[in-house]
């Protein structure tokens, strides 16, 4: 059993540059992508950005250049980088493991992000 426990979060304005965290506990190395999905209100969960076992990684266009993907495997940690704030990055962001950026065997209980303008 894989659990994730996202953290960073919160109340930040517009232009801010917060970090997300997710720890991983549990197996992982069978999965080869980590990856931060969001879902805003009235909307489905979209990806954000994933990073795969051997670095390469993927964004979803609405951040390509404000948002950076790592992971850390010897800490089981996965981080999101986000700069450059805009009010439509509100969301629940939610880390995740997967055998690829779509197919996703474990989700984390999300943290929310409220960019205020």
């Amino acid at each position: 059993q894989v659990q994730l426990v996202e953290s960073g979060g919160g109340l930040v304005q517009a232009g801010g540059s917060p970090r997300l965290s997710c720890a991983a506990s549990g197996s992982i190395g069978s999965f080869n992508a980590m990856v931060w999905y969001r879902q805003a209100p009235g909307k489905p969960r979209d990806l954000v950005a994933g990073i795969a076992s051997g670095g390469s990684t993927n964004y979803a266009d609405s951040v390509k250049g404000r948002f950076t993907i790592s992971r850390d495997n010897a800490k089981k940690m996965v981080y999101l980088q986000m700069n450059s704030l805009k009010p439509e990055d509100t969301a629940v962001y939610y880390c995740a493991v997967g055998r690829s950026y779509y197919l996703i065997n474990y989700w984390g209980q999300g943290t929310q992000v409220t960019v205020s303008s």
